[in-house]
């Protein structure tokens, strides 16, 4: 299957039975990210991680079962 990152515009080639593919197919909304980009986006935010300044920011739990 044809690709391209999202990121940095690259294009790649992907196998047509792997579950990325099958995820992309089914619902476009899904996006692919070379592994470059997501190998260096990870490695920023373990660095931001280690500053102590950043914060995930997650629902709690109770908001989520009211709906």
């Amino acid at each position: 299957m044809h690709v391209r990152c999202v990121i940095c515009d690259r294009d790649g080639e992907i196998p047509d039975e792997s579950p990325e593919a099958k995820r992309i197919r089914n619902r476009p909304i899904h996006t692919y990210m070379c592994t470059e980009c997501h190998d260096r986006i990870a490695q920023k935010t373990a660095e931001r991680l280690a500053t102590g300044k950043f914060v995930f920011r997650r629902t709690s739990e109770s908001s989520e079962e009211e709906f």
